[in-house]
């Protein structure tokens, strides 16, 4: 049963949009299933699935709680997902654009939406799971679909090169071009968590945009002569990291369509940074 951890953990991750607590309530599933006359029960991965879904539900309300009294904004755990790692499976990660989104759903909400658009269920499956009518599976999902704009999702293709160009136009200082790159209603969103400095509310529009990123970049240029960034997939999305003394300090993820920067998420809570961090 070890094997399914990847998996289970990549449910609970899709629906937490935190690792670690991915990693806590799938280990607390293990728990369960070694309590249980496990003979008894005909499909133990199905079992697992549905402990796992259920759990994360609960913790995700948790989490929401949480968020109430948290500096500033709340923006998911980013994970590297152009490289290799046990813990989860990376090609069924969301993007980050879409878990940006689901944060606007309710948890059961978004695990509907979830294992209905990520996972293929059907709706007997998700009522099995869930342990909900099918109706209610259908109400569910179409709530969730109302409030989530599908023309907001970014395109998924992103030129070679493209972090590239953005990199010089930063650190040239090029305002004109820079314009070029980002789109008029641009938004930027940062996260610290309250342990690193990052902006309480989000800046909207391609003028507060361009002074904010650019007032970022020569910020920390300015706290060491050793800055480094290198460019990543994040969430299957491009991305930068910040490196200050070979310390990773911020993971800039970028939302585009069409060639033009549509949304930019800063994480700069040290928190949300480690397992980044652990395969840099």
């Amino acid at each position: 049963m070890e094997a399914l951890r990847p998996l289970l953990t990549t449910y609970a991750y899709n629906i937490l949009g935190s690792l670690e607590e991915a990693k806590d309530v799938v280990q607390d599933a293990f728990l369960k299933f070694m309590h249980i006359d496990a003979s008894r029960i005909d499909d133990k991965k199905a079992y697992l699935v549905r402990t796992v879904i259920n759990l994360s539900i609960n913790a995700k309300k948790k989490l929401q709680k949480m968020k109430a009294g948290y500096t500033g904004e709340w923006l998911p755990e980013p994970i590297a997902t152009e490289q290799a790692d046990t813990a989860i499976n990376r090609r069924e990660v969301l993007s980050y654009s879409l878990m940006v989104l689901l944060e606007k759903l309710n948890p059961k909400q978004r695990a509907v939406f979830i294992l209905k658009e990520a996972f293929d269920y059907d709706h007997e499956e998700i009522a099995r799971a869930l342990d909900i009518t099918v109706e209610n599976s259908r109400k569910l999902l179409s709530r969730a679909k109302s409030q989530l704009k599908e023309d907001a999702l970014p395109d998924s293709s992103v030129p070679p090169g493209y972090l590239g160009k953005y990199l010089e136009v930063i650190q040239k200082g090029d305002t004109a071009r820079l314009e070029q790159l980002l789109n008029e209603d641009i938004v930027a969103i940062s996260d610290g968590g309250g342990k690193a400095p990052a902006f309480i509310n989000p800046i909207y529009g391609r003028k507060d945009v361009i002074a904010g990123m650019l007032g970022i970049f020569k910020k920390t240029l300015s706290m060491s002569a050793s800055l480094r960034l290198e460019e990543k997939i994040i969430n299957h999305q491009p991305a930068l990291y910040y490196y200050v003394d070979d310390k990773l300090v911020t993971c800039q993820i970028f939302s585009v369509r069409e060639g033009i920067i549509e949304n930019i998420w800063l994480i700069r809570n040290p928190d949300k940074l480690k397992s980044l961090e652990k395969i840099s």
